[in-house]
């Protein structure tokens, strides 16, 4: 039984099941007690209760006021909902309140007030309303507050009233008015239980139709959904009824399960376009982990591009380290990240952290390394660093011995010995790749002593330059250890460069060798590209090009190179031909 308090030096109008003697003083707040099913017309949860006033019988109030008991009766009761309800009327000099409250329906109210829920289903209105006063809920611990519900005059003859469809239906919304079917909507002490009507949700929902018309119906006046969040499915209601949304952020994710629970996939796509509209970079790993749960690929892809474009932020946001681990996994394996790799490498053991204590394991190293699993793999070392890599992974445990002489040895000797990570770098740009050559003819034989190969360049436009392509031997297939820098002429300034190898196949194409990070060219100034190779002789370009022009199909946008001859000692390379026949690049 659900309690309301009322404010001091007050009286109320109180509805029970039998005559309450003049003057009876109760220590406690007087209670919202419904007593008997209400006549046709009259809804029965407390935020849809309805009476009649009909006759008056008088008697002393406790407080000086006058109070009178009111017998109320339905001349047109329905089948099975007969009967009347005793009045109690207390009044104030200064107010009046009025309490209202069905037999077994007061639990569940009380159980529901406060949700999210609530505020789909409550209205408020003056006390001064004529037909239909909307009621405020207010906190029934506090002494202070005062419980006001609905009071309303019969609903007869409501359909003249409503001059559509749309209005009759969204009148029956979570209605008692010709319900026949109640829905027990959650768990524990939060069930709420919900009025509806079989033939509105089997026109709104395949599944409704099949629950209630299908082969195997259910003939049940009372359906248990003890998965289904009140609030959720009050919104799915409210959606079915009248096509009004009523989502926000604290209902969105279990509304959205509600909807696709019961095929109703337009209510789906108003809480995708919701999540879409309020996406951002501290909410995109928890929205991408409901995204993979909810087989939304189109709002997956979204978070995606939202953490490609923040990493940093999404990865410092609270909700990183509540991801599951496929999510991660994921996220890891995007080429497309903006972020250096250590910062990886540490977000991921401040989940391995998280994940340790959801598992009540104790924080080791070795069951950091057990709960990341195939995620560890993923993390690119060989794109860190020595320093990166010394004073961080290298001294938390999580990698083992082996693994960690592997990367120095990586770092430190030529030619590197293969590791186990991936070496492959993250470039955070987005669109597609972009390459030109500027050799007209392949030719054999060129040979390297320890020189660089230099081509100074210009562009047009603003561009970021991913790598380059390179000749290989001439010989068969051969390993070559290469270091390849992007140099500002003016300055002499080295504005990315990756000491790595790669290995090519005899043949005459070019083989693609990648900076860690992409490298930004700034139009109308002068770069330097180099390439120091150490290996057999190779291919070379000739028939070169001064002026090399990329046009992108799907805008028609023209980047233009120009190159110059690189002074000082550069190997031979030059405009006509030599090395880095191919820039790869982003605009």
């Amino acid at each position: 039984m659900h309690c309301c308090g009322c404010l001091p030096h007050q009286q109320t109008l109180q509805y029970s099941p039998s005559k309450m003697a003049a003057g009876e003083n109760n220590s406690r707040a007087p209670c919202l007690n419904f007593s008997s099913p209400g006549p046709l017309g009259n809804a029965q949860p407390s935020n849809n209760a309805h009476s009649t006033p009909a006759t008056n019988e008088g008697s002393a109030g406790p407080s000086g006021g006058a109070a009178r008991t009111v017998r109320h009766s339905n001349p047109q009761p329905g089948p099975g909902r007969g009967g009347s309800t005793e009045v109690r009327v207390e009044t104030s000099p200064n107010r009046q309140h009025t309490t209202l409250q069905t037999a077994g329906q007061g639990a569940r109210a009380a159980t529901s007030a406060g949700r999210a829920s609530a505020t789909a289903t409550n209205m408020t209105a003056s006390a001064a309303a004529p037909a239909e006063s909307a009621v405020s809920s207010t906190l029934p611990n506090s002494p202070s507050s005062a419980a006001v519900l609905v009071y309303r005059e019969p609903v007869y003859n409501w359909q003249a009233t409503k001059n559509t469809v749309k209005e009759r239906f969204a009148f029956l919304f979570n209605n008692e008015v010709l319900s026949d079917v109640h829905f027990l909507v959650g768990k524990g002490m939060g069930v709420q239980r919900i009025p509806a009507h079989r033939f509105a949700l089997a026109v709104g929902s395949a599944v409704f139709d099949a629950m209630f018309n299908g082969g195997m119906a259910t003939t049940s006046t009372e359906i248990e959904l003890p998965d289904v969040e009140p609030a959720a499915f009050l919104a799915l209601l409210k959606f079915l009824y009248s096509d009004e949304v009523q989502i926000g952020p604290e209902t969105v994710m279990t509304t959205l399960y509600t909807a696709k629970k019961y095929a109703v996939p337009a209510l789906e796509a108003h809480c995708v376009d919701f999540l879409k509209k309020n996406l951002r970079a501290d909410n995109a790993f928890m929205l991408l982990t409901q995204a993979r749960l909810f087989d939304e690929p189109q709002l997956a892809s979204l978070c995606l591009e939202n953490i490609d474009k923040n990493t940093v932020d999404a990865l410092s946001a609270e909700g990183f380290t509540d991801i599951d681990l496929d999510t991660l996994v994921a996220v890891l394996e995007r080429d497309t990240l903006g972020v250096r790799e250590v910062r990886l490498f540490g977000a991921a053991v401040r989940w391995a952290d998280a994940e340790t204590q959801r598992q009540q394991f104790q924080p080791t190293p070795e069951n950091k390394r057990k709960v990341l699993g195939k995620a560890l793999a993923l993390i690119r070392f060989p794109l860190m660093t020595i320093e990166e890599f010394a004073a961080g992974p290298a001294q938390t445990g999580i990698l083992t011995d082996r693994e960690v002489v592997s990367l120095f040895l990586h770092f430190t000797v030529n030619p590197k010995p293969q590791v186990e990570f991936i070496d492959r770098p993250r470039c955070c740009l987005r669109g597609k790749e972009c390459s030109i050559t500027r050799f007209a003819q392949v030719e054999s034989r060129w040979g390297y002593s320890g020189t660089s190969d230099r081509i100074r360049f210009s562009v047009n436009r603003r561009i970021f330059v991913v790598g380059f392509g390179l000749y290989g031997s001439i010989h068969g297939p051969t390993d070559y250890q290469v270091n390849i820098q992007v140099i500002h002429t003016d300055s002499n300034t080295v504005l990315g460069q990756n000491d790595t190898g790669f290995s090519c196949d005899g043949s005459s194409n070019t083989f693609r060798v990648m900076f860690k990070e992409p490298v930004e060219i700034l139009p109308s100034v002068n770069y330097i590209a180099c390439a120091t190779l150490k290996g057999p002789d190779s291919h070379y370009g000739t028939k070169g090009m001064r002026k090399v022009t990329h046009e992108a199909p799907a805008t028609g946008t023209k980047t233009c190179f120009t190159f110059c001859y690189a002074a000082g000692n550069n190997n031979g390379t030059s405009v006509e031909d030599g090395q880095i026949p191919e820039v790869i690049f982003y605009t």
